[in-house]
């Protein structure tokens, strides 16, 4: 019979793991610290393979070769490797699993998709420039993944194995999202008793203790077909109406409430010389609470009524994605924790937010507790300047090591 540790005493074992941490925080362990100090040459090499190989949400030969290799890694940690298929997709997920001895239940996440087209690591490759290391998903969450299998190389060195089961879950779709992925992560998540994001560290140095919900709003605008020239006025200019539309939803968010409605995507008409019949406009949506989801809804459906031109046709409609993750009490003690052992190795690591959903919400929302972004640190994220900070490499090692073993504690 498989023992679970309670959740229920999961606040009395933070409490117990942070006055350890403070009393030793002068004190680093040193085998960890030498061999994340150590390991870290060989980790950005891993890093360096890694960012070299285009790995976009969907491109299935270029997720197939991150796989490949986190995936031999692991097996030389000792991990046992199962794959789930990311249907329809051809890309599969990673499940690593490694058994101790003891009775914590430890998840890892990291996602090995990126958010770059083809060719974006032959324009960009792998380079380390004033201490920054660049290249597309050097730090979202290419970084992450190196993190993980390096720090539960600490571990093994070690022969550290305080723990019932460490399971590293790697996402191949957690830029998209996918109902495969949704399933998997709520599922793992509840056989789990806490979980550790391996999202980018953020560039302060911190770790993120709430996120922010995902969803996309859909404009579809139906209007009429005319000549562009000849005779405009008997069309009904559906590209216009959009525009209108955009700019008086774009209106929705709110600030207080950290609500953001940004569009991001219009479409309308293939020719310069006809009114366009059809158009349509996404918008990305984020919001702090779930309520905030549903007020959007309503308020796209009513203010979409107010039209520019007359005799078109206008739709909204809302699609959710990853749900919030809020800032809880146990997400509060894991953030102490962590600060503890950072301060371990003479580091201060700040308390952060996030407008970017992650992998860390489903956690999060199936009661698992989850505290999030534990990879390497960097910056400009999304972006062709993503960088990922040298100099954060072995003491995220060591942070991510240390918090396992903390975790771990027999009680």
């Amino acid at each position: 019979m498989t023992f679970s540790f309670p959740r229920s005493l999961l606040a009395a074992s933070l409490g117990l793991s942070l006055a350890f941490s403070a009393a030793n925080a002068a004190e680093p362990h040193k085998q960890v610290l030498a061999d994340a100090e150590q390991y870290q040459p060989e980790a950005l090499k891993l890093l360096e393979r890694l960012v070299n190989i285009d790995s976009g949400s969907g491109y299935e030969p270029g997720l197939k070769q991150v796989s490949d290799i986190a995936i031999d890694e692991l097996k030389k940690i000792g991990a046992t490797i199962e794959l789930v298929p990311n249907t329809p997709e051809k890309s599969n997920h990673v499940l690593a699993t490694l058994k101790g001895t003891g009775k914590a239940k430890i998840l890892l996440m990291a996602h090995m998709d990126t958010v770059f087209k083809e060719g974006s690591a032959a324009e960009r490759p792998f380079h380390i420039k004033d201490g920054r290391a660049y290249g597309p998903g050097v730090m979202d969450d290419k970084g992450g993944i190196v993190a993980g299998i390096y720090a539960l190389k600490v571990l093994k060195n070690l022969d550290f194995k305080d723990y019932a089961q460490i399971t590293f879950l790697l996402d191949a779709s957690e830029e998209t999202g996918s109902d495969v992925a949704t399933d998997l992560i709520k599922k793992t998540a509840k056989q789990h008793d806490v979980t550790l994001n391996l999202e980018p560290g953020r560039p302060a140095d911190g770790l993120v203790v709430w996120r922010k919900g995902s969803a996309t709003a859909l404009v579809e605008v139906k209007g009429k077909a005319a000549h562009a020239g000849v005779a405009p006025e008997l069309g009904r200019n559906a590209a216009m109406e959009a525009a209108h539309q955009i700019l008086q939803l774009g209106k929705l968010g709110d600030e207080a409430k950290k609500t953001t409605i940004n569009f991001t995507v219009l479409k309308a008409g293939d020719r310069t010389n006809v009114i366009p019949d059809q158009a349509t406009a996404k918008a990305d949506v984020r919001a702090a609470v779930p309520e905030e989801f549903d007020r959007i809804e309503k308020d796209l459906a009513r203010v979409s009524q107010d039209k520019l031109i007359a005799d078109t046709e206008v739709k909204t409609s809302l699609q959710r994605g990853l749900p919030p993750m809020p800032q809880t009490a146990e997400s509060d003690r894991l953030m102490a924790m962590a600060q503890g052992i950072y301060g371990e190795i003479g580091r201060k690591l700040t308390e952060e937010g996030s407008g970017g959903a992650a992998d860390a919400s489903l956690s999060a929302g199936v009661g698992t507790p989850t505290l999030d972004g534990f990879g390497i640190v960097g910056g400009n994220i999304h972006t062709p300047e993503e960088y990922a900070e040298v100099a954060s490499v072995a003491p995220r090692i060591y942070l991510l090591s240390r918090m396992i073993m903390e975790l771990a504690k027999p009680r």
